[in-house]
């Protein structure tokens, strides 16, 4: 009988036929590869992504962004603002070729066509190498869209005076402050006064809250005649001894919420 004759040998899918060694592969034999994704290139990127993650929370906390009040639908003069990631778009829809009967190229043909380049970029220059000066093509577009993006950004915010914006539309909260309906002057700010800033001076839609303002009784009574920022002259239309009343009104209201 022959060495070997007769015998069978059975297969285990479950058993691999080359043992795989628990030492990394050497990824210098790789073009542009120098080490291991898991757990090398992975855990450089889980620090460096939480360095940034602390530094923007730091921020945060240090300059908190400016808030604005809840929307009025009543306020026809409130111009409203997108999120500070979406000014850019916001921006390229002033310009003329992206506006007016052209406003279908400004919210979907430039944008996509600018989104769509930098999806394929990975694709359209797929060279081995990783420095710069090797994906030409892909640096390039991801320049010019960063170039882009930031420019628009800048443009849209830069004209935005945005402490005074948040501090003009700020959340006003409900007076607890009890107004005295028998005051000589409270007659003069229902008539000139209350369908802008409201019953209670809590102030609604462009019109501040009168509860809690830093001014003068001579500053008060210049405003209600020559107006502030939003708010027009001549508001104000009853005689300087009215006028008078109406500032004690808003100044005695003030010094009762203190």
């Amino acid at each position: 009988m022959h060495k070997g004759k007769g015998m069978k040998f059975v297969g285990d899918s479950r058993v691999t036929a080359e043992r795989t060694s628990q030492i990394p592969k050497d990824y210098s034999e790789y073009p542009g590869r120098t080490e291991a994704f898991w757990p090398n290139f992975l855990l450089k990127e889980w620090l460096a992504g939480s360095v940034f993650l602390v530094g923007f929370l730091c921020l945060t906390l240090a300059h908190p962004s400016p808030l604005e009040g809840i929307a009025d639908p009543t306020n026809a003069a409130y111009i409203p603002l997108p999120d500070w990631y979406f000014l850019f778009l916001y921006e390229l829809l002033k310009y003329e070729f992206a506006s007016g009967p052209y406003v279908i190229m400004g919210i979907l043909v430039l944008p996509g066509l600018a989104f769509g380049a930098l999806l394929l970029a990975p694709f359209l220059d797929n060279g081995p190498g990783r420095r710069p000066h090797q994906r030409p093509i892909a640096v390039i577009m991801m320049l010019l869209g960063l170039i882009s993006v930031s420019w628009l950004t800048y443009a849209s915010a830069a004209h935005v005076d945005w402490e005074t914006r948040a501090e003009e539309n700020k959340p006003i909260p409900p007076s607890s402050v009890e107004i005295d309906t028998e005051h000589e002057g409270y007659a003069f700010y229902e008539e000139n006064c209350m369908s802008c800033h409201g019953g209670e001076l809590e102030g609604g839609g462009a019109a501040p809250g009168l509860i809690g303002i830093d001014y003068s009784a001579e500053e008060i009574a210049d405003i209600a005649r020559n107006g502030i920022n939003t708010m027009p002259a001549d508001q104000f239309t009853g005689s300087d001894e009215d006028l008078e009343k109406l500032v004690d009104f808003i100044i005695t209201t003030n010094e009762q919420a203190e």
